[in-house]
C-alpha cells in the first residue's frame, strides 16, 4: 500500500522512524496480518513519540483516509486479542 506516512517537523529523525514503522505495521495488518504482540510493541513505541491522544486522532484520521482503514480499529482489537493472534484489517 502506498501511503504518506504523516510527520511533524519537530520530531527527531528517530521519532520519525517509530511512527513510520507503526504505520507500516498497520499497512502490513491491513494487508497480510500481523500477530497482536507485533502491533501492540510498535504502538506502544509510537505513543512514546505522541503522547496527546488528539495527536493521535489526527495522525490516524490521515492515514484512514489513504488507506480507506480505520487505525483505531485494528489497534483496539490488538490489544484486546492474545499476543500470538493474527490481526488482520
Amino acid at each position: 500500500m502506498d501511503m504518506n506516512i504523516p510527520i511533524r517537523y519537530d520530531w527527531s529523525q528517530e521519532e520519525i522512524v517509530v511512527v513510520a514503522e507503526f504505520f507500516d505495521c498497520i499497512a502490513l495488518a491491513v494487508e497480510q496480518g500481523v500477530t497482536a504482540g507485533e502491533i501492540k510493541a510498535h504502538y506502544n513505541r509510537f505513543k512514546g513519540v505522541v503522547t496527546a491522544k488528539s495527536e493521535e486522532k489526527q495522525l490516524f484520521r490521515e492515514v484512514d483516509e489513504q488507506l480507506g482503514i480505520s487505525c483505531y480499529k485494528i489497534v483496539k482489537r490488538a490489544l484486546e486479542a492474545a499476543e500470538h493472534e493474527l490481526i488482520k484489517g
